[in-house]
């Protein structure tokens, strides 16, 4: 390493329009790549010599699908994306894409020596004629920027300087990058790899990482307080943990997991237990929750909303609340202008919502085939399990009314509760599918459960023909249904304005009566 400096800056602009999927030690599911992608072909509609390179694009795209090359489809999205935001397609361009920063922990005990590397996902055509530089930095976690604007540059919090002797072909031979992060704080960073030919820009590549200093003995004191609490509470103790090793695998995105919040909330929970309590009972509000799936042998989170009025005195209604792709168990809470807490709260009723196992679950395949990918089964087979674990949860955790059990979803959320409510046609009052689609034809088995629908006539991710299908289908069989069609809609954007529509006709559906869970 020597002493010369690059500044990074031209790097850190072009992240406005790098794709997430070259930023993170988990790549971001090629579904919701391939969402993005479509999505942004729909919006740009293009025409003339762009359509005409967009399909061609998209026939090697088919190609690549048909052989399993994860790399060369990652490659080809982001060509296709950069041509449809009207940027080049250059070899420096291809080359910045196809780099990565790996390693064997990215949620990282900072007194610890610590490695990570840098790779490629496919080979660039750039014509390299040496070795190159790598300047690393530490910087603090950008702020995604409003729409219309360029981020900020981050501030450098540690500069570890220049790395000489990176290799050509990084797919063969990955450089390796020892490095010291003693002194800096606590919290969340982003790991910078910029890369030069000489005094040339290549571009550059970042890998979030999560710094927690004393984390392995933290970790090791959990595990063992965990022994010792009643197994009702050890996931709520032991998942941060968990969530942490599968991360630091590359099973998990680390955008899905909070180590700041998630290990002090359990260590919250391992005191309480300490003093023989359970910090659970008697609360409401807005709670996280953790269980263990025992299917997949994987504690998960879900989260619910319990209004001020629950005391277990009466049953209150339950919904059931299914993310997109790409979301958590947080995004009825935390998007959709956050409006489904306080309508739960002023109309009384419970909400659960669960992760699906995965962002990309798609909460299994209904009544449909199974997928012939046998690890495409297993995650969508989880997902549906992850949905049904939680709702049984609740029912014994609450006193729920049986007959007044909802589900509602948007997008991926919404195609699944359209795969769900067939399959399990007994359970629910009604359901409420945002900017989904289904199939038809499995509505018979919940001809008599009342459906509300909503979407945007120019929803660029689903088509509305989607549910116009459905609801095409539902006038034949005589089912209750309201159907709202947004002119101008799009994707998300009707969800927000739709929610109290959805709540007012969930109060106005009910099953017959067929008791109360217990608890």
């Amino acid at each position: 390493m020597n002493a010369r400096i690059f500044v990074a800056s031209a790097v850190l602009s072009l992240c406005a329009w790098m794709p997430a999927a070259v930023s993170a030690q988990a790549l971001t599911s090629l579904a919701s790549v391939r969402v993005g992608y479509s999505s942004r072909k729909n919006t740009v509609k293009p025409q003339g010599e762009l359509k005409a390179q967009i399909d061609a694009i998209d026939a090697q795209i088919s190609d690549a699908s048909r052989l399993g090359k994860s790399g060369e489809l990652r490659r080809l999205f982001a060509k296709g994306l950069s041509l449809l935001n009207g940027l080049p397609w250059t070899p420096e361009v291809e080359y910045r894409q196809s780099l990565v920063l790996r390693t064997d922990r990215v949620v990282i005990d900072s007194s610890k020596p610590y490695t990570a590397r840098i790779e490629q996902i496919f080979a660039p055509s750039l014509d390299l004629q040496r070795t190159v530089s790598a300047h690393v930095m530490l910087t603090k976690r950008p702020t995604p920027p409003r729409p219309g604007e360029r981020p900020d540059p981050p501030a450098t919090v540690k500069d570890f300087g220049i790395f000489d002797g990176v290799a050509r072909d990084l797919r063969e031979s990955p450089f390796q990058l020892e490095l010291d992060l003693q002194g800096v704080a606590d919290g969340a960073y982003m790991l910078v790899a910029d890369l030069h030919d000489q005094d040339k820009p290549l571009g550059g590549t970042g890998l979030p990482v999560a710094l927690h200093k004393g984390l392995d003995a933290l970790v090791a004191r959990l595990e063992a307080d965990a022994a010792k609490a009643p197994e009702a509470l050890r996931a709520e103790i032991l998942f941060p943990v968990d969530r942490m090793h599968n991360v630091n695998r590359g099973t998990i995105e680390l955008r899905t997991f909070d180590p700041e919040r998630d290990l002090a909330a359990a260590d919250l929970v391992a005191t309480a237990v300490k003093a023989g309590r359970d910090p659970f009972a008697g609360r409401t509000g807005d709670i996280r929750r953790h269980y263990r799936l025992d299917a997949a042998n994987e504690i998960l989170p879900y989260r619910t909303y319990v209004p001020a009025a629950y005391t277990g005195a009466k049953a209150f209604p339950l919904i059931i609340a299914l993310h997109g792709l790409g979301g958590t168990e947080d995004a009825f809470f935390d998007n959709y202008e956050k409006k489904l807490p306080p309508l739960a709260e002023s109309h009384g009723y419970i909400v659960a919502s669960p992760l699906g196992y995965r962002v990309d679950g798609s909460y299994g395949w209904g009544l449909g085939t199974a997928p012939a990918d046998p690890n495409i089964k297993r995650m969508q087979d989880f997902s549906e399990q992850d949905v049904m674990q939680v709702l049984a949860r609740v029912r014994h955790l609450y006193k729920i009314d049986e007959s007044r059990i909802y589900l509602m979803g948007h997008s991926m959320g919404a195609i699944g509760t359209w795969k769900i409510a067939p399959k399990f046609p007994d359970i629910w009052a009604a359901i409420a599918p945002f900017s989904g689609s289904g199939a038809p034809d499995t509505l018979e088995r919940i001809a008599t459960v009342p459906e509300i629908i909503v979407h945007g006539d120019a929803d660029p991710t689903v088509n509305v023909a989607g549910s116009r299908a459905m609801v095409a289908k539902l006038k034949t069989m005589g089912t209750d249904f309201k159907y709202i069609e947004v002119p101008g809609g799009l994707h998300s954007d009707v969800v927000a304005p739709n929610i109290g529509a959805v709540i007012d006709f969930f109060d106005a559906h009910k099953k017959a009566a067929k008791g109360t869970s217990q608890q």
